[in-house]
């Protein structure tokens, strides 16, 4: 079965997450001991004990899910076998995931995926004053009308479609006067619903322009390798293999779109038959299933989960 390793980005966060993998397996315990040296933080007890806003926000929350992912990943290689040069054909992440997926690849080290991520989250908090932006999420409408929508509701401001989840699921960003003015005439023009996200930043729009330029700078002082996989990239829902290339992908994920529904429609184009969510949470292996039929989609983030995996595995 030709797999996919997709990696969850911010929202996945929630307090106790990778604890119990670390209590059991050493792979995850040298994971987090790493991260928390490169950060000079005990960032693993947070994720671990909370408290819960501190996790959430978003310089904690973005290198919190990175280590949960990378702990999770060396657990399922060490106790199933899995490899991802050989047992993998594609690796992506949604907005932090990305990351994730690149380290998963072997194109980051992890104390400099970790770093970078430090980074990216204090640089996207600190791009926009708290208050002034806003993200809703529109249920009901196609990627097009929700763009079309937004454009309208801008009038002057930003407001962009900022992550395209699945069929009847995209996330817009921007002031926050505009999203509101937005999520008022959504109705008028099909969705079903409009949910204000509990978020502290307009992630993914052109108000994230300074952090862009941060990412810019931190990402020209770090080597990226040639993925062991290609990376299925946000921005452009294509494989990318090539570094400089991996380099603007990643600059341009910060005001850019999070094309997901593409991406997870590329990779099953491409002969991907299961998709493992590696890290926190089950968003991802769920949206997955609403974008292609005729696909496996499992969560592999806890104990339990991987060995589950590993039965699935052994009896392919």
């Amino acid at each position: 079965m030709a797999d996919a390793l997709i990696f969850p980005g911010q929202g996945s966060q929630v307090v106790g997450m990778g604890k119990a993998l670390a209590e059991r397996f050493a792979a995850a315990r040298a994971v987090f001991a790493e991260v928390d040296a490169a950060l000079g933080q005990n960032l693993s007890r947070l994720a671990f004990e909370g408290p819960e806003a501190e996790l959430t926000l978003t310089a904690n929350a973005q290198p919190a899910l990175m280590a949960v992912s990378l702990a999770a990943l060396r657990v399922i290689e060490s106790e199933t076998g899995f490899d991802v040069g050989r047992d993998a054909i594609f690796v992506a992440g949604h907005s932090l995931g990305e990351y994730s997926a690149l380290a998963a690849a072997g194109s980051f080290p992890l104390a400099d995926a970790v770093r970078l991520l430090r980074i990216r989250g204090e640089a996207m908090q600190h791009a926009v004053p708290v208050g002034t932006g806003a993200m809703a999420a529109l249920i009901g409408l196609d990627f097009d009308a929700a763009a079309a929508l937004a454009a309208e509701a801008a009038a002057g401001e930003v407001c962009q479609a900022a992550n395209d989840n699945s069929a009847g699921q995209v996330v817009i960003s921007g002031t926050r006067a505009a999203v509101e003015r937005a999520m008022g005439m959504a109705k008028a023009h099909g969705a079903k619903r409009a949910l204000l996200l509990p978020v502290s930043a307009p992630f993914h729009c052109g108000l994230m322009r300074p952090a862009a330029d941060v990412m810019a700078a931190a990402l020209a002082g770090v080597t990226i390798a040639p993925p062991r996989v290609p990376l299925v990239a946000n921005v452009t829902a294509q494989a990318v293999c090539d570094p400089g290339e991996i380099r603007r992908c990643l600059i341009e994920q910060v005001t850019g779109t999070v094309r997901w529904r593409e991406s997870v429609a590329y990779m099953a184009d491409h002969g991907v038959a299961r998709f493992i969510e590696v890290g926190s949470g089950k968003v991802l292996s769920g949206l997955v299933k609403r974008i292609v039929e005729g696909v496996t989609a499992v969560a592999a983030g806890t104990p339990d989960e991987i060995a589950a995996l590993m039965t699935a595995r052994a009896s392919a």
